[in-house]
């Protein structure tokens, strides 16, 4: 983790993590892209959708049944586990910001909570393998799976303000 803190940027004086007796989270499996250091790694979806090719999801055994009713061309919702992530500060200095902005206002990985979402398409789905191919994601290779959701049109577009 780079704990470097950058001005204006706000670090609480506690990990997060070593507080966390209120939530028990299981992985239910890793994904898998082409990105193995956080350089390298593209920023948001849309990076990645633009840098092209695809990622898999690698489903642990027991969550496999899960997939059964996922096909190709379905949009889904991919939440994901940043475990990379620090989590300890409150307000951040997004470079291409340049100015401090409260956490909760980004939608960077750098949270109390690393959690990760994706809307992206599957591809392929292979249920007895645990094997779903979907477009590009924006995390690193191995990447720890929390849940995936159908996304649905009727349900995830807010109505017109």
């Amino acid at each position: 983790m780079d704990d470097q803190v950058r001005e204006g940027e706000i670090a609480l004086p506690f990990d997060p993590a070593e507080c966390a007796d209120d939530a028990a989270l299981v992985f239910i499996g890793r994904a898998r892209t082409p990105w193995r250091a956080r350089g390298e790694c593209p920023h948001n979806p849309r990076e990645a959708r633009e840098r092209g090719g695809d990622a898999v999801l690698e489903i642990d055994a027991p969550w496999r049944p899960g997939l059964r009713d996922i096909k190709a061309g379905d949009r889904i919702i991919v939440l994901y586990w940043m475990d990379k992530a620090r989590r300890d500060l409150v307000v951040q200095v997004p470079r291409h910001r340049g100015l401090p902005v409260g956490t909760f206002s980004l939608r960077s990985p750098v949270r109390p909570n690393p959690i990760a979402l994706s809307v992206t398409t599957v591809l392929s789905s292979d249920p007895d393998a645990g094997i779903l191919r979907v477009g590009m994601l924006d995390c690193l290779d191995g990447t720890p799976l929390l849940d995936i959701k159908p996304w649905l049109e009727s349900i995830d577009v807010p109505p017109a303000a």
